[in-house]
């Protein structure tokens, strides 16, 4: 029975409650506060970082944090802004504004459901890990030079979106640095570098210190260091922009339905944007998923059903003026760690957020900027995965050009160009690799009538490596009438390489020479009857058995 073309269309939340219980309703609940904590100063730091108003970040990490955990097909995954987009969002504001970032997000998000719905979200995984690294890393330093502005306390009024650009700027103000800032952000670092982490304590000791340890680490650093900063910077009265004297501070109030204006003119424009946005999302949030599946024990994550509802996610959230959504590592760790069973804990990680937004949205007005970029240089290092430089050494040539390369083009160029360039990298040495490994071998003509030549070929036999088989005609000695493959260990053969052996078949017959292929395996040998290479074969040109063959070829010629 042929598999339904579509994806079912199940949300891991049905099933996953239908044996819920009052203990892990009271587990969620707490991770849910938990995780709604940590993602407070992550969302306003994101929108800020990302070029739009702090209240759009945490609008998404509401609403999309929320359609995420109740449609998507993990257990614990957390959704909203992420640090991947934060140079994508800015690139994309700058070059064509914050209406077609909503516009290229709803984009994004039907084609992020067409990929789940199409059963394409095991695709992603083919992505090279080399690739991933490449662009994440980029990505990270990206990140930490778009914070150095407000990090250093710099009079820049808006930062250009490419990287050479950022830098000559950067150094043009450097004479300007306001040390307040500095020092500010450089305490935010410490305490959020420091602060003990919940996976990181001792749970065996007993003392006195590993118990205050154990206390400490149920508060977030990034929540120590924001309340910290905010409270010196209003105190002494430091002369610091804040998110109140650039934005305004943030609007109490719920998120309104407001209708992106959306033109085909438009459109038009953001293809580009629209992939770049649906591939990021999609491969952070199945990377982000399987991370999770290996700390919880959970069911591991459905892909299509994850994919439909980030896409879900990303078409909604834009009408409220939200941007791009995706699932994120440190949140779900967090929910993880706190001991979240199901999706409900992300629900209650958005209803939290809702309830902050409600209650305590004007303090947020005093919230130096130079703390939120001493958080964001954190999370860049943290997203970094430095020390794969170090072991490059260790690594193919290859892994090495396709890391490396999709690094710098992801600093230099765009994260879509450093994709699509990374993996025509991947493809070619891959191509190179699978080609080496196709091989022709003499055999021993000990046993064979006279007048024949017998070789055997290893590996398959495609596009790549059909030039190892054009000269084989050419191998045949002066008397030599038949040309034997023995093709027992070709495991695969594409159109190309049915064309060369085509190709080979009939220059022999030119020369007054024949062709004889035995041991054919089930995909080869269904390609050529399909191929019509059979047919010009003839019915003595395919033979089942190698060694068959050649004893019965030996007995007749005696």
């Amino acid at each position: 029975m042929m598999p339904p073309l579509l994806h079912r269309f199940r949300p891991r939340s049905l099933s996953l409650l239908q044996d819920y219980s009052r203990q892990r309703f009271i587990a969620d609940l707490g991770a849910g506060f938990t995780v709604g904590i940590v993602a407070l100063p992550l969302a306003i730091a994101f929108a800020i970082a990302s070029g739009v108003k702090p209240e759009q970040g945490l609008f998404t990490a509401i609403i999309a944090g929320f359609l995420i955990s109740a449609l998507g097909g993990s257990s614990v995954q957390i959704g909203g802004p992420a640090g991947a987009f934060i140079v994508v969002i800015y690139g994309i504001v700058q070059r064509y504004g914050l209406g077609n970032l909503l516009v290229a997000t709803m984009l994004a998000g039907c084609l992020l459901i067409a990929l789940g719905a199409l059963r394409l979200g095991a695709w992603v995984r083919y992505i090279p890990v080399s690739i991933v690294i490449g662009f994440t890393n980029g990505i990270a330093v990206l990140i930490g030079l778009s914070q150095l502005k407000d990090f250093l306390g710099l009079p820049i009024a808006h930062m250009p979106a490419d990287f050479f650009s950022q830098l000559r700027l950067t150094a043009l103000h450097i004479g300007d640095i306001h040390w307040a800032a500095p020092l500010l952000g450089g305490a935010c670092v410490a305490v959020v570098s420091l602060w003990p982490k919940t996976y990181a304590m001792d749970r065996e000791s007993h003392s006195t210190r590993a118990r205050l340890q154990r206390w400490m680490s149920q508060l977030p650093g990034t929540v120590i260091a924001l309340v910290g900063a905010t409270a010196l910077c209003y105190g002494l009265q430091l002369p610091l922009e804040t998110i109140g004297s650039r934005f305004g501070g943030i609007p109490q109030t719920l998120p309104s339905f407001a209708w992106p204006e959306v033109s085909w003119t438009g459109a038009k424009q953001l293809l580009i944007p629209t992939l770049t946005l649906a591939l990021l999302g999609a491969i952070e949030s199945l990377l982000c998923a399987r991370v999770a599946d290996k700390l919880s024990d959970q069911p591991r994550h459905d892909p299509n059903q994850e994919l439909m509802a980030q896409g879900i996610a990303n078409l909604v959230t834009p009408w409220f003026g939200g941007i791009p959504a995706t699932g994120t590592i440190a949140r779900t760790v967090t929910n993880v760690r706190a001991g979240a069973s199901s999706p409900v804990a992300g629900m209650v990680h958005a209803l939290v957020l809702l309830i902050i937004v409600l209650v305590a949205a004007p303090l947020a007005a005093h919230i130096p900027l130079a703390a939120l970029a001493g958080i964001l240089l954190v999370v860049a290092w943290n997203m970094g995965e430095w020390h794969e430089f170090a072991r490059l050494r260790h690594f193919s040539l290859p892994y090495r050009t396709v890391l490396l390369g999709t690094f710098v083009m992801t600093v230099v160029f765009d994260l879509m160009v450093a994709v699509e360039a990374g993996l025509v990298l991947a493809c070619l040495f891959f191509i190179y690799r699978m080609s080496t490994l196709f091989q022709v071998q003499e055999l021993p003509q000990t046993g064979l009538p006279p007048g024949t030549l017998a070789l055997k070929l290893y590996g398959s036999l495609f596009f790549g490596a059909v030039g190892k088989v054009e000269g084989l005609a050419e191998r045949l000695q002066p008397g030599q009438r038949l040309l034997v493959l023995d093709m027992h260990q070709l495991i695969s053969m594409d159109t190309s390489g049915l064309d060369a052996l085509l190709q080979l078949q009939r220059g022999l017959q030119r020369q007054g020479q024949a062709l004889l292929l035995c041991g054919l395996n089930e995909q080869p040998a269904s390609l050529v009857r399909r191929g019509g290479l059979a047919e010009a074969l003839g019915p003595n040109g395919i033979h089942a058995d190698f060694e068959q063959w050649r004893v019965s070829a030996h007995t007749a010629s005696l």
